[in-house]
């Protein structure tokens, strides 16, 4: 009998260092798998991000540039450079989660994972970090070409690297929503074609809001984009059109909200078991 009394009370704490390792195991299989993709189709991953930033300096930068002039206190190609490393972060972070989780869906494999012991919230914050390896892989390449056209200098360093970090992770779980409620890859296309895009652009990338009319400055500031180029560019240059304050609050509150909203359709499967 004490020896039954005994062997219950061991139990649990037998089994928590078990799942303890388990969820480890599992977390690493999710985000190696989604390193693994990343590196593996690199063609279609790190190559064509860093032509379309090759092109948007040369275009933009060295030959409409010298044109426009200084804006903000800085050359116009130093000026959009921080706008576009960031705007390859937020397409390919986004672009990763939504691409993978889809294709598990639509491949059924993801029945796997919702079957194994691995919470939910740890499932969401695997394919996240998958999105997050690719933002900044691309997100470095893009620097790297960057440092080719034009003299970058640092701010603060640490605006740089949180800023990113955040905007990316934001970003990461909004393409993890969109395939949740994904039912054809068409699906998985159309926000990053009709909302993303023009979100990106008009995100205050290749200009300063403040030569916008003040009933188009109100309506840029509705953009949650807007402030993430701004914080990341204050990280580089010094300068943001947006309180950088508040910027950091609208990318924390968005990255909170949109990871509890994943974690919540994961647990009710909507999408998934559907």
């Amino acid at each position: 009998m004490d020896k039954a009394v005994e062997s219950s009370n061991l139990a649990p704490s037998l089994r928590e260092p078990a799942l303890l390792k388990t969820n480890i195991v599992g977390f690493n299989t999710i985000v190696i798998r989604e390193f693994n993709r990343i590196i593996r189709i690199w063609g279609q991953t790190i190559v064509p991000p860093a032509i379309t930033a090759t092109l948007y300096f040369i275009i933009f930068g060295s030959l409409i540039g010298g044109r426009i002039g200084d804006m903000g206190g800085y050359t116009y190609i130093q000026y959009i450079a921080p706008g576009l490393i960031m705007m390859s972060v937020i397409t390919n972070s986004y672009g990763n989660v939504v691409s993978s989780f889809f294709g598990a869906k639509f491949g059924k494999h993801i029945e796997e994972l919702l079957v194994s012991p691995l919470p939910g919230w740890l499932i969401v914050a695997g394919y996240a970090v998958g999105g997050i390896v690719r933002g900044m892989i691309v997100g470095g390449v893009v620097t790297a070409i960057t440092l080719i056209f034009t003299h970058m200098k640092i701010h603060s360093i640490g605006v740089v690297i949180s800023a990113v970090l955040l905007s990316s992770i934001v970003f990461a779980l909004a393409g993890m929503i969109n395939a949740i409620f994904a039912k054809n890859f068409d699906q998985i296309s159309f926000i990053p074609t009709f909302v993303l895009t023009p979100l990106t652009y008009l995100g205050g990338v290749f200009y300063t809001i403040k030569l916008l009319p003040g009933w188009a400055q109100g309506i840029s500031h509705g953009n949650p984009i807007l402030y993430m180029v701004n914080a990341f560019r204050y990280g580089f240059l010094g300068v943001s059109d947006v309180n950088v304050g508040l910027a950091y609050t609208i990318m924390i509150g968005a990255a909170v909200v949109l990871y509890v909203a994943c974690v919540w359709l994961l647990y009710r499967g909507v999408g998934t078991r559907e």
